[in-house]
């Protein structure tokens, strides 16, 4: 599966040399190239061995709101505080409708073994630590090049923490990157559910470090008319800095 070269005479004589890729190259290298979702896309569908059994996203998933995550390496420090604090937080998921899959390219076996680790282990007051959502085996980096996971920039044999946000629909509503020596905020990310699903409900926007209780932004004016009636009417549950910046009153 060679390509093939080619020798072109012009008019004037002179040779010109090209390279022709032969059909095979050309897949081979669409093979080994895969676009990395955005937001606002669906997420790629994958079939994987997990240390819940196998699983087959998104039909596994319908109906709910999933966090799909990867790390670089098993028994790694980093790693292991971020394993600790996602699976301390489970239930705070669980009652957002969402569910964890975590994701590395290291073995079914490694994951079990370094799983057991981290339920003997003690830190920033958790122990007794037991990981029930899924982790990947993905030795092939198979899934983890679908969401482009794996950036060479970082490393060729690990992967980015990466976070995905995927709402029932399977569409991807959020993608955040961190480097490898940085652990995630995790508060910060049960911050993006809570934010998602209040404006998919509501049809509000969030402002900067909105929490639950805070007030809300309603969609800008679409008219002249509409911004002039909102800076000259008053309500009780509504205010405007501004035509285009109006905030809705949460109730407390």
């Amino acid at each position: 599966m060679h390509g093939y070269h080619l020798q072109v005479v012009n008019s004037n004589n002179t040779v010109q040399s090209a390279s022709l890729k032969s059909k095979e190259v050309f897949e081979m290298e669409e093979q080994n190239v895969s676009r990395m979702p955005l937001i606002g896309d669906k997420a790629p569908s994958f079939k994987a061995a997990t240390t819940q059994g196998e699983i087959n996203f998104p039909d596994d998933y319908r109906g709910k709101w999933v966090i799909l995550f990867s790390h670089p390496a098993d028994f790694t420090p980093v790693c292991t505080t971020e394993f600790m604090t996602f699976a301390s937080m489970i239930e705070d998921f669980a009652a957002l409708n969402t569910e964890l899959i975590g994701l590395s390219v290291d073995s079914l076996y490694a994951h079990i073994a370094w799983l057991r680790k981290i339920n003997e282990l003690e830190w920033n007051g958790m122990k007794n630590v037991e990981v029930t959502f899924p982790l990947i085996e993905d030795i092939k980096m198979e899934v983890a090049n679908k969401f482009g996971m794996i950036q060479p920039g970082q490393s060729n044999t690990q992967a980015v923490r990466a976070v995905f946000v995927i709402d029932p629909e399977g569409t991807i509503r959020t993608i955040l990157y961190y480097p490898l020596s940085t652990g995630r905020n995790f508060d910060e990310i049960k911050r993006i559910i809570l934010a998602l699903q209040k404006a998919d409900k509501d049809g509000v926007a969030t402002p900067a470090d909105w929490r639950p209780g805070c007030d809300v932004i309603v969609p800008t004016a679409g008219s002249c008319g509409t911004a002039r009636e909102r800076m000259e009417s008053s309500s009780e549950d509504t205010y405007c800095l501004d035509w285009f910046m109006c905030f809705k009153k949460e109730k407390k």
